[in-house]
């Protein structure tokens, strides 16, 4: 007799629910939706699908799923499939414990989602980069949207805090502007947070500027 809830080849349920995956004390994972034992590159699989998983650690039913997405990652890049900038590295580590940090994951997500939203086009743009780039521009345009998108952002952490944040394109002698004194009349951080959500509205108006370009 089938089973009331069928699974596909990667072990994902035809209701559309979540995969559950539990990772074991021997760090053996096991994909509850197909009753087998996976490997850290079947989930590599599994998203690259857009299957839907969650990770629990089998003994304390914590969410570790951000932590096996990490390894993945981690799997990836040790095997000559890097994506990701030493820089990029040094910077993302630089904002551990900054008071920006807050910021970064949105920033982040709304960045790569907008590049995925689009990647066909790119791909389109790249396979005929030989005649499009005198004629369109290219990648060059998509390039600069996005020195735009990193310079709307680099002006919204500025206006926030003037002090704890310095955007890259500063030079080791140049020093950040103070800000100037406040006023009785002042509001300070009211006035800072109106303009960064201003800013990041502005932001996201031109992420989906280029999400539908």
């Amino acid at each position: 007799m089938a089973d009331s809830q069928e699974t596909n080849a990667h072990g994902s349920s035809s209701t559309g629910e979540k995969v559950v995956i539990k990772k074991y004390a021997n760090r053996r994972l096991y994909n509850t939706a197909s009753s087998s034992y996976v490997t850290l590159e079947h989930l590599s699989e599994m998203v690259k699908q857009g299957v839907d998983f969650v990770v629990y650690d089998a003994k304390t039913n914590e969410d570790i799923t951000r932590t096996v997405l990490t390894q993945i990652i981690f799997e990836e890049e040790s095997q000559g499939q890097s994506l990701l900038p030493i820089q990029f590295l040094r910077q993302l580590i630089g904002f551990y414990g900054n008071s920006m940090q807050a910021f970064l994951p949105s920033y982040l997500e709304l960045s790569l989602s907008s590049f995925t939203q689009q990647q066909e086009r790119l791909r389109t743009q790249l396979s005929s980069l030989g005649q499009t780039v005198g004629q369109t521009g290219g990648v060059a345009n998509y390039e600069e949207q996005i020195r735009q998108n990193l310079q709307l952002f680099d002006r919204a952490m500025k206006m926030f805090s003037p002090f704890a944040y310095v955007p890259n394109t500063a030079t080791r002698n140049e020093e950040p502007t103070p800000a100037a004194p406040a006023t009785k009349g002042d509001t300070g951080g009211d006035e800072s947070l109106t303009l960064l959500r201003k800013q990041m509205a502005e932001m996201q108006a031109q992420l989906d500027k280029l999400a539908k370009g």
